[in-house]
C-alpha cells in the first residue's frame, strides 16, 4: 500500500518541520489509542474478505487490510514511511540498512553503466557485488554519461564532509539520459533537499542521522513518485529486505528529535571545523588558542569550502561529520584514544561524539585522516584530552564557544 499523499492532511499545511515530524503519521495513531506505537511481533495477519480469495492470487496490503505479512508491510513501517517522506518530500521506503538501500537502487534502475567516484567504500562493494550478475562498467562522475547510466552522487563526500554539486551533476545526468541517486547520508533534511536540485532518487543510511542513537540498522530510498514507489516496494517484498517492527519502532522514534538534534550537531560541528581550520595556519613553532601549529594540515568540511554552490544547496547548515588531515600517521592513529569526550568507534550521526582513524574501516583511506562526527555535547569544552601522553598539548581545546559568530544559519 502506497503511502498516502503528504498533503492530504491538511491540518499539517504550512506547519513547523518539527511539527510534522511529530505529526505526519497521525492518521496511522488514531488506529490505536497508545501515545507511543507498538511494537508488533506477527509475521502474517487474517485478511477480513480470505472467503474472495481465489487460487494463484496471493493477497495483497490494501484497504481494509492494509497488512497480510510482514515481509511486505507492518503498522510501524508504515507509519514511519510516512513520516519520513514528509521529512524528504517525497515517498519513502525503509530497508535493513543503508547498504541493502543502495543494492535496492541499483535492482530498481538496472543500469547499463554505473557512474561512482570516491564515498563510502560499502556502497563501492555492493556495486561489485552487482556486477557478479550484471558485468556492467563503472565510470567516474565526471566521465562522458550515457542513456541508461546510473550516476551516483555521494554529497557530503564520506569522509570528509565537502559537498558535490548536486545541479552540476543532475543536469549532466538527465541531458545524457541518465538517472540520478543522491546519498544524502551526511546531510538529511533539513540541512539539505537533494530534490531541489535535481536528483532522481535520495539514499539514507538511517543508522546514522536519521536513527541518531547508534541502535537502530537501517537504510532508505525516497522518490518522487507513488507509481515508483509502488515497483521498489514489490522488489523489496521479493528481496526480503523490509525494515522489522523493532527497528521501525526506534527510527519512528528518533524522527520525532531528528531535527533539533541534526540542527545542533550541525552548529557545532561547523564552529569546530572552522577553529581547527585556523590551526591549519599556525606555523610548526607556534601556538595559537594554546595549541601547537604544524599538527593539523587540513580540515575537509563544507563549511571551508568557497564554491558558491555550498551556500545555497546546504541552506540549512553544514554536515555535522567532517574530517581533518594530520602530519603524522602515528598521531591520526592514536588521537581517537586520547579525546575524553569521544567513543573512538566507526559510524556517526548519533547523539554521541565519534571519532576514528578512517583508515581503520576503509583501507583505501589516507591514514592521516580522522573522522570526526559531532554529537550533542556543549562545544565549550576546557579539558578535552586525558593528559597521559604528550599528543595532549595539540588537543586542549578550549575558548571554542567565541568563534561563533559569523556563522550564517
Amino acid at each position: 500500500m502506497a503511502p498516502s499523499d503528504r498533503d492530504g492532511d491538511h491540518t499539517l499545511s504550512g506547519t513547523h518541520l518539527s511539527t510534522r515530524l511529530l505529526h505526519s503519521d497521525n492518521e496511522f495513531a488514531k488506529m490505536d489509542p497508545a501515545v507511543a506505537p507498538n511494537i508488533s511481533v506477527t509475521t502474517t495477519y487474517s485478511p477480513s474478505n480470505a472467503l474472495d480469495f481465489k487460487a494463484g492470487n496471493e493477497p495483497q496490503p490494501g484497504g481494509d487490510d492494509p497488512h497480510v505479512y510482514s515481509r511486505f508491510t507492518q503498522p510501524n513501517v508504515s507509519r514511519v514511511e510516512k513520516v519520513l517522506g514528509d521529512l524528504c518530500n517525497g515517498y519513502a521506503l525503509t530497508y535493513r540498512s543503508g547498504l541493502a538501500a543502495g543494492y535496492a537502487a541499483l535492482v530498481h534502475y538496472n543500469p547499463k553503466r554505473v557512474a561512482i567516484t570516491l564515498g563510502y567504500h560499502g556502497l563501492h562493494a555492493a556495486v561489485a557485488l552487482y556486477r557478479r550478475g550484471a558485468p556492467i562498467d563503472v565510470v567516474g562522475i565526471d566521465d562522458p554519461l550515457q542513456s541508461g547510466d546510473l550516476l551516483w552522487v555521494e554529497t557530503p563526500l564520506n569522509p570528509s564532509g565537502e559537498a558535490r554539486n548536486i545541479k552540476h551533476y543532475a543536469d549532466r545526468a538527465h541531458a545524457a539520459g541518465a538517472v540520478m541517486v543522491v546519498d544524502a547520508t551526511f546531510a538529511p533534511p533539513p540541512l539539505q533537499d537533494p530534490f531541489l536540485w535535481g536528483a532522481d532518487c535520495v539514499m539514507h543510511s538511517a543508522s546514522k542521522y536519521l536513527g541518531g542513537h547508534s541502535d537502530v540498522l537501517g537504510g532508505v530510498l525516497v522518490v518522487k513518485s507513488a507509481k515508483e514507489w509502488t515497483e521498489l516496494s514489490d522488489d523489496r517484498g521479493v528481496l526480503g529486505n523490509t525494515q522489522g517492527s523493532l527497528e521501525t519502532f526506534l527510527l519512528l522514534r528518533s524522527l520525532r528529535t531528528h531535527e533539533l538534534r541534526v540542527r545542533r550537531q550541525s552548529a557545532t560541528a561547523t564552529a569546530l571545523a572552522l577553529w581547527l581550520n585556523k590551526l591549519t595556519t599556525v606555523p610548526a613553532g607556534q601556538q595559537w588558542d594554546g595549541v601547537p601549529g604544524g599538527i593539523v594540515t587540513q580540515v575537509m568540511h563544507s563549511s571551508v569550502q568557497t564554491e558558491p554552490f555550498v551556500r545555497e544547496q546546504l541552506s540549512g547548515g553544514h554536515s555535522p561529520c567532517f574530517g581533518i588531515l594530520l602530519a603524522q600517521v602515528e598521531w591520526a592513529r592514536v588521537l581517537p584514544h586520547q579525546v575524553n569526550f569521544f567513543t573512538s568507534a566507526t559510524s556517526l550521526g548519533s547523539v554521541e561524539s565519534l571519532i576514528e582513524q578512517r583508515v581503520i574501516s576503509d583501507s583505501s583511506a589516507d591514514p592521516h585522516i580522522i573522522r570526526i562526527s559531532v554529537g550533542l555535547e556543549d562545544l565549550e569544552v576546557r579539558r578535552f584530552t586525558r593528559c597521559t601522553s604528550p599528543l595532549c598539548c595539540y588537543l586542549t581545546w578550549s575558548n571554542l564557544t567565541d568563534i561563533n559568530a559569523g556563522l550564517y544559519f
